[in-house]
């Protein structure tokens, strides 16, 4: 019981300051032609009317310009990577004289690693004793 009691007395504080937080993220001012919305995180400028009991908000020129170069810089990186990952997919694969000696190669190594592990096992062999059989 008094667990979640200490619990919620934790959480409230950090609660709050979350919530005030968020509603200080934006800060408007009225002007003569409607409201002008900073965001205070971005720096983002929004021009805003209100109507009907509703606010719209519009970004500035400058910034939908900003915004509009940013979203077409991103289609190109888009654009290239696509373009990369569809020549690596449909890259030259090894042919069978390319795995033939790859295996090849392999085997050599398999075959060269057992003989080093057989000669490591015989030198153990040979230095310790025998056991006793009684």
């Amino acid at each position: 019981m008094m667990r979640p009691l200490l619990l919620t007395l934790t959480l409230l504080p950090s609660l709050a300051l979350a919530q005030e937080a968020e509603t200080q993220r934006f800060q408007l001012e009225r002007t003569e032609n409607g409201l002008v919305r900073l965001d205070r995180q971005t720096g983002a400028v929004s021009l805003c009317q209100e109507a009907n009991g509703t606010l719209s908000c519009r970004m500035a020129a400058d910034e939908r310009t900003a915004y509009e170069q940013e979203l077409d810089l991103l289609e190109k990186r888009v654009s290239a990577l696509e373009e990369r990952l569809a020549e690596a997919q449909t890259g030259d694969l090894p042919g069978e004289a390319e795995i033939e000696q790859s295996l090849s190669i392999m085997e050599r190594f398999m075959r060269r690693f057992m003989e080093i592990i057989q000669e490591f096992t015989n030198e153990r062999e040979q230095q310790e004793p025998a056991p006793n059989r009684t």
